[in-house]
C-alpha cells in the first residue's frame, strides 16, 4: 500500500534510513536519527504532492501487515509542472518481494495517468543494479550514462538516467492488461 507518511513511521524511516546498505546510493548519510525522520515527516504532513518546484515522498506499507518498509518520491519540475522526477527506498528486510516494483508502477500510474504529466525520470548510479533492473523491468527508457557526474559521499560517479512518455507508459499498460 501507498500512503502519506505517519508520525508513528518515524522509528522504521530512521531504522532503515540508518542501514548503510539501503543508504550507499542515496543523498543522506547515516546514521538517520529519530530526530531526522520526525521533522522528514512533518515536512510533507500538509504538503500537496503535485507542487512544482518540490519533492514529495510517500509511505510504503507492506498490505498484511501495515508495516511501513520504504518510501517511493516524485519530484515535480518547477518550470513545466508536466515533467516529474521518481525515487524509491526500500529497507533491506523488504527487497526480493517486488514491493519496489509494484510501488513505482503505482507511482507512474499517479504521475502519467492521474496527474497526466507528460514524462518521468529517474537517475541512478550505474552500480546500483537493482535499480537499474527495476527501471528497465517497468520499461523506462536508457537515456543517458553520464561519466563521473555527481559527487556523492566523497566520490565522483557514474549515472544513468532513465525515462518515460505518458504515451509509452499507457502502451505498456495495455499490453500487460
Amino acid at each position: 500500500m501507498i500512503r502519506r507518511f505517519l508520525a508513528e513511521d518515524a522509528s522504521t524511516l530512521a531504522a532503515y534510513r540508518s542501514d548503510p546498505t539501503v543508504a550507499q546510493y542515496q543523498s543522506w548519510d547515516t546514521p538517520f536519527t529519530d530526530a531526522q525522520a520526525q521533522a522528514f515527516i512533518g515536512n510533507f504532513r500538509a504538503a500537496n504532492p503535485d507542487t512544482p518546484g518540490e519533492w514529495f515522498q510517500f509511505a510504503l506499507v507492506e498490505a498484511g501487515t501495515g508495516v511501513h518498509v520504504g518510501d517511493v518520491a516524485a519530484g515535480v519540475d518547477a518550470a513545466d509542472p508536466r515533467l516529474a522526477t521518481i525515487g524509491v527506498t526500500l529497507a533491506t528486510s523488504a527487497q526480493g518481494n517486488g514491493y519496489a516494483s509494484e510501488a513505482v508502477a503505482w507511482l507512474l500510474d499517479y504521475l502519467l495517468l492521474e496527474r497526466e504529466k507528460h514524462r518521468v525520470t529517474a537517475d541512478c548510479d550505474v552500480r546500483n543494479e537493482h535499480v537499474v533492473a527495476l527501471l528497465e523491468r517497468l520499461q523506462m527508457r536508457r537515456e543517458a550514462h553520464h561519466l563521473q557526474s555527481a559527487w556523492w559521499k566523497d566520490e565522483w560517479v557514474d549515472e544513468y538516467v532513465y525515462a518515460l512518455l505518458a504515451h509509452e507508459w499507457r502502451a505498456a499498460r495495455r499490453s500487460t492488461a
